[in-house]
């Protein structure tokens, strides 16, 4: 499944820890296999990691499904992670899930028909000063306003051309 410069690198993270603690790499594994695969991890794909770094399936489903960073199903070509947290629900960021929901015609969880777009609602980014706020790719977008969540769109579709 991975080239050999991807193999070379899984070796190089694997190497990171100690002799016998491979399960450590994980999550930067999962992170380059999701990024081989088109954004998200099958099941074949987690069973490909777990053969790799020598342990059960399970253990890596687990840790797949655990954390919102990792796609269970195909997604689009941008992520709008949307926090729902706390405070980010206190300024708004359910107004702005609404908004994106009805701009881009998707439910949460759902991609774009053009396969452009995909929505998530996720926990606690670390940015509660900046609410309401999402991650796109690396990038936090802060402050949300409808507004704003407009630009971004237009910038994601212009970057897409």
């Amino acid at each position: 499944m991975f080239s050999e410069e991807k193999l070379n690198k899984v070796k190089e993270i694997i190497a990171r820890y100690p002799a016998g603690k491979q399960k450590s790499a994980l999550i930067p594994v999962l992170h380059l296999a999701q990024e081989v695969s088109g954004g998200w991890l099958s099941s074949e794909t987690m069973d490909y990691v777990a053969s790799l770094l020598q342990i059960t399936p399970i253990e890596v489903y687990e840790v797949a499904t655990f954390y919102s960073m990792f796609n269970l199903q195909p997604v689009g070509r941008y992520v709008f992670e949307v926090c729902q947290t706390g405070p980010c629900m206190l300024r708004g960021s359910d107004n702005i899930i609404d908004y994106i929901k009805k701009k881009l015609d998707i439910g949460v969880g759902q991609t774009t028909k053009d396969g452009l777009f995909t929505l998530k609602t996720v926990e606690c980014l670390g940015a509660c000063g900046y609410a309401p706020m999402m991650q796109l790719g690396k990038h936090y977008r802060e402050h949300l306003t409808p507004e704003k969540v407009d630009a971004i769109i237009e910038e994601c579709r212009s970057k897409a051309n």
